[in-house]
């Protein structure tokens, strides 16, 4: 198993924060996910404390005006309304890569906030892949599907200035690596050449996961604080 594997959100933040990503050997040795666990295993028991996680995707200032959405067992609905264009969530794992090893990870909890332009744009896709997934379509199916439909010219382009906020400190990215991670905006654009953003060169501070037959290439870029404003002290350290 390559690296191209693992998370994007593996692959990205390891090359922002110059973390070490398994070998090849123990990549194969991470727990794979080849098939969805029970639908019961994806959902959070309490609305009121899921609708709080998905607000510490981003600092107060945006996330209280913000619509919440919930995941229930037909997908995600509103949870709670919103004034300011942005949409918080608590995204599972099947928002990460088509081919991702991870794909039903039933333990990943990643709050986030989309902006305006990425709502409209970038969010109904993962809307309909959760539809697809809580309705148990396969993850093969799944890929089939999405790249039928971009074939078709039915998966937007990202609107200009789409992007999402993951500044929480309590979430669970991934198991390789495993937590929250580092506090971080993401960019969606068009599959284009990630170099083209000077990502993931030497010092840069702009990390990339390449389309690779993804409807966008994402672009990651670290910010100091997480959306309590305290500091991520291991970015500091350079971890």
């Amino acid at each position: 198993m390559s690296n191209a594997k693992l998370s994007p959100w593996a692959l990205g933040l390891a090359a922002a924060f110059g973390l070490a990503l398994p070998g090849a050997g123990a990549a194969q040795a991470a727990k794979t996910y080849p098939t969805m666990a029970p639908v019961g295993d994806y959902l959070m028991a309490d609305r009121a404390k899921e609708i709080a996680f998905a607000r510490t995707a981003a600092p107060p200032s945006i996330s209280a005006d913000a619509e919440v959405l919930v995941l229930t067992a037909k997908g995600y609905v509103s949870g709670a309304p919103g004034k300011n264009g942005f949409v918080c969530m608590v995204q599972r794992a099947w928002f990460s890569g088509l081919e991702d090893t991870g794909f039903w990870n039933p333990k990943l909890r990643a709050p986030v906030c989309f902006n305006q332009q990425a709502a409209r744009s970038v969010l109904p896709v993962f809307m309909t892949r959760t539809n697809w997934a809580m309705s148990g379509v396969s993850q093969a199916e799944i890929a089939k599907r999405t790249h039928a439909a971009m074939a078709a010219g039915k998966v937007p382009t990202p609107s200009v200035g789409a992007m999402t906020l993951m500044m929480s400190k309590d979430g669970y990215l991934g198991d390789v690596p495993h937590g929250p991670w580092h506090s971080h905006v993401m960019f969606y654009m068009p599959p284009m050449k990630t170099s083209e953003w000077g990502a993931d060169l030497p010092g840069s501070p702009i990390a990339s996961s390449a389309a690779d037959g993804n409807p966008w290439t994402m672009f990651y870029i670290p910010v100091a604080k997480w959306s309590d404003g305290t500091a991520d002290a291991a970015a500091h350290a350079g971890h």
